[in-house]
């Protein structure tokens, strides 16, 4: 007798959105468009901070700190993350996903008012750990929401290209405030006076600026939409319905090391890190480099100079750069770098976006899951160290601009150097995309959220991250003229190593045996 095959399960219809889906989508993408736009502030207002404290670019201090605020939060947030997603599989994922949401905003508005490196770190720590338990969160409420494998897919993917929006909106809220800075219309940032006997006042150095401040006060705006949602919001269907009937297993974070899980936990634990090493140890290190862009530095310090100029009386007004006192000057270089960074930044997010776009639109046509990672792995591989190796070299003048005011982005150079910073995020940031699809297929629902934050947090977060550490090292050893240059060599560096890593490990990556969104 020949033995039959069990049927395979129907693949249940897509749903119909209504109105609680809708409001659960919308939470969900202010949270990936927040937990980036939080995250991104660091490369952004990292330098002009450090130097408002007196600690210089160039000098065994700033190398110091700048490893310590890149990675020490990274590593806390991971540590913290992975509980968090312990407690997203325990408590529910509503309940978590709200109070990382509101933990994140309330610690980036805190920051804004550091009176030191150490209160500074202080808050992008907690800051860090809100963001790390927020996607896993998220992810995990989304898949189990719709049981349709094409609709899932398409879901996860378009909600997460939101990620890439929240990178956009961070470079445009720093570009505005530096904007409103040249003009003299930002009001000094005080700490409360009932705090100051203990944190000390905010003192402000030669050539200090206040966008940075502003940059940062400015992550509480997640925590307005989400009070106003989350009294409509459920829980996930799955997840309750297995509480209820009392079939939901107990989650342990040993269970991701049984055999049959074993090998899906540590090879996307390793990939999560290449992917997150090469986005904070190459892409986000523009601000550091920018400063070497001198032609195009140059065309913003002209830029803000005439800004500046035409605020001020015709009796106080100053003809030329030139004219400006010593001071003057430095703090005019300092914010024209920031605002070229800025704008860079603002290009790297629109390739981001482009790529999560493009993910969500061929993910449904790629059976297997490694073919699909590869169609961005394979070019990055190729193109990520050849762009930062020959950043500065390339002669960077203008093309033109692009004019995207009616989107409050302001204008974007056009560029040999944003080109390349364009293609960069584009395969890199896509990546992102494919983990927030991926990982929920591998665990079962009640070791879905304790899957998703190994890798995400302990790969990504705790390991990924600590590459800004390494770049930064990096550029103690290398030889060269400028801390600009070094860091363009040392990004280049990183970059072809996680990328080639990554790739090696992509052999080893289990396809899916079935839909355990169930």
């Amino acid at each position: 007798m020949m033995a039959t095959s069990a049927p395979a399960p129907a693949v249940p219809e897509p749903k119909k959105l209504a109105l609680t889906e809708w409001l659960i989508l919308i939470i969900a993408s202010i949270g990936f468009a927040f937990d980036i736009y939080e995250l991104l502030m660091l490369p952004l207002i990292l330098r002009p901070a450090l130097t408002e404290f007196g600690i210089m670019p160039g000098t065994p201090e700033f190398a110091t700190w700048f490893g310590m605020l890149f990675y020490l939060p990274a590593f806390f947030g991971g540590l913290f993350g992975l509980i968090g997603g312990y407690l997203t599989d325990f408590l529910g994922r509503r309940r978590v996903l709200t109070w990382s949401i509101l933990l994140y905003a309330v610690s980036a508005f805190a920051a804004g008012f550091s009176t030191g490196p150490w209160m500074l770190l202080v808050f992008r720590t907690t800051t860090f750990i809100g963001v790390c338990v927020e996607f896993v969160a998220a992810v995990a409420w989304l898949a189990e929401l719709f049981p349709n494998p094409h609709q899932r897919e398409k879901t996860l993917g378009y909600t997460q290209a939101f990620s890439s929006v929240g990178g956009l909106l961070v470079a445009s809220a720093n570009s505005l405030a530096l904007g409103l800075e040249a003009s003299n219309q930002l009001f000094s940032v005080q700490i409360p006076s009932f705090l100051a006997d203990i944190l000390g006042q905010v003192e402000s150095g030669p050539g200090a600026t206040l966008a940075w401040r502003y940059t940062l006060m400015s992550g509480l705006i997640p925590a307005i939409p989400l009070l106003i949602i989350r009294p409509f919001l459920p829980e996930s269907p799955i997840w309750a319905r297995k509480v209820a009937d009392g079939t939901l297993k107990r989650p342990s974070l040993l269970a991701l090391f049984a055999p049959e899980l074993r090998r899906t936990t540590i090879v996307t634990m390793i990939m999560f890190a290449c992917s997150y090493g090469a986005a904070f140890g190459a892409i986000q290190q523009m601000p550091q480099i920018a400063p070497g862009l001198t032609k195009d530095v140059a065309n913003y310090e002209e830029k803000i100079f005439k800004a500046q100029q035409a605020n001020l009386p015709e009796g106080k007004r100053v003809k030329a750069i030139e004219d400006l006192p010593a001071v003057k000057r430095k703090a005019l270089n300092s914010q024209a770098s920031q605002k070229l960074a800025s704008d860079y930044t603002k290009v790297q997010e629109i390739g981001g976006l482009v790529g999560r776009f493009l993910f969500a639109m061929i993910a449904i046509y790629f059976v297997s899951r490694r073919n699909l990672l590869r169609v961005f792995q394979a070019p990055g591989l190729i193109l990520m160290p050849l762009i930062f190796w020959f950043f500065l070299e390339v002669e960077n003048t203008k093309f033109f601009e692009i004019p995207l005011d009616f989107l409050g982005i302001g204008s974007l150079p056009i560029t040999v150097c944003s080109l390349g910073i364009l293609v960069a995020g584009l395969v890199t940031v896509a990546q992102f995309s494919f983990w927030g699809n991926y990982l929920p297929t591998a665990y079962p629902v009640h070791l879905r959220g304790s899957g998703e934050s190994f890798a995400a947090n302990i790969g990504g977060r705790l390991l990924g991250t600590s590459f800004a550490w390494v770049t930064g090292q990096l550029v103690l050893f290398l030889p060269g003229d400028s801390a600009a240059a070094k860091f363009a060599v040392a990004s280049a560096i990183v970059a072809g190593f996680v990328y080639l890593v990554g790739s090696i490990t992509c052999f080893f990556l289990p396809e899916p045996k079935a839909d355990m969104v169930d």
